[in-house]
């Protein structure tokens, strides 16, 4: 399906830091990256990402917090290139910004973004002296936010909790798609008539009014329609309305998701990914599976959401082979798309991984 652009004027120098070499040696639930070489400074990449691991990171699959708190120090030190995590924080936000926090807590805090990870992030930016007010922990309802024990964070930081969804829809701020959705209760056309109605998606008006800069911290968690339920699969479901038209097959998917993600409102305040791989789950999808997932242990840091989610496919992949599980689909049209789209990159010769051990 050809893509149908919706920005008519893209971004030609995007910051392209990504990766989808997966470097796994797995020992019973165990993987180890850090015996892997790194390749080679001189080789002509163009995109780059870090992978932490410390093999204590979990323990009984609980996140080990003062370990996750290293990990998350010294990966963003390394993909920034900065003597200090604060300075790179400050390279990159302002004491104005309202900092997003999009997170994925449906399948709860074992199998979804873990709070442990979480919480390191909001410890790094006060200490890089970002105000707390200024954090928000998002995901698209606060029912499964609350679920997965996220308010937490907010009585021990001061940060706020909020669900994209329960604060309604920005009018002015929308997707649109030849599809006609079926609108459900929330949406922001829902109950009305007339011409077009259900062929738009609406922005929250979270993003679009509150936050200025986003953060996405996503599990190594499948998809069975987008192969991984990552950066920009995750990012454009928890942000608009109107989304289970796209959601029937991998062919909508595969244009509505790297659309979605262009908008200016999304793509453009994206700062930082995060993919937490403390523990994959290879199957199971929307249910916390833990006799399918594998510990381990790492933590992926990357500016770019197409390489680290492409990351995440082909581990994915890579653990149901070694289950004996079949691969199924092939799902590279939808992360094509987002690189035609300069989201990213999905060229697997282009990516530098820096692999970095017990910090």
């Amino acid at each position: 399906m050809q893509l149908s652009f919706q920005r008519s004027n893209l971004r030609s120098m995007r910051t392209l830091v990504s990766v989808l070499w997966v470097p796994f040696l797995i020992s019973g639930l165990d993987a180890q990256s850090s015996d892997l070489s790194d390749p080679p400074l001189a080789a002509n990449f163009s995109a780059q990402a870090v992978f932490v691991h410390h093999p204590q990171a979990t323990e009984t699959y609980i996140p080990q917090a003062p370990i996750v708190e290293r990990m998350v120090d010294q990966g963003l030190g390394q993909l920034w290139g900065t003597p200090s995590t604060r300075e790179g924080w400050r390279q990159r936000i302002t004491p104005s910004d309202t900092i997003g926090l999009r997170i994925h807590s449906s399948t709860g805090k074992t199998s979804g973004s873990r709070p442990a990870v979480v919480a390191a992030i909001i410890q790094s930016l006060i200490n890089a002296g970002h105000p707390a007010g200024q954090i928000i922990v998002w995901d698209r309802q606060l029912s499964s936010l609350r679920a997965a024990g996220y308010l937490s964070l907010r009585d021990r930081f001061g940060v706020r909790v909020l669900g994209a969804r329960d604060l309604g829809y920005d009018g002015d701020a929308s997707y649109e798609s030849p599809l006609i959705g079926t609108l459900i209760w929330g949406d922001h056309e829902f109950g009305e008539k007339g011409e077009g109605k259900g062929r738009r998606s609406f922005v929250s008006s979270l993003i679009t009014q509150q936050i200025s800069k986003i953060v996405n911290i996503v599990p190594l968690l499948n998809h069975n329609r987008a192969g991984v339920n990552g950066c920009l699969f995750g990012l454009a479901m928890a942000s608009v309305d109107n989304t289970l038209r796209f959601q029937v097959e991998p062919s909508r998917l595969a244009v509505a998701i790297p659309e979605i993600n262009a908008l200016p409102d999304l793509g453009d305040r994206v700062i930082l990914n995060v993919v937490d791989a403390l523990i994959a789950q290879y199957q199971g999808e929307t249910q916390g599976r833990l006799q399918d997932s594998v510990v381990l242990n790492q933590l992926r840091f990357s500016t770019d959401p197409v390489a680290l989610d492409c990351l995440s496919l082909e581990a994915l992949t890579d653990l149901r082979r070694l289950k004996g599980i079949e691969p199924g689909p092939d799902y590279r049209e939808l992360y094509e798309n987002a690189s035609l789209l300069e989201l990213g990159v999905s060229d697997l010769s282009s990516i530098r991984v820096t692999h970095s051990s017990n910090p």
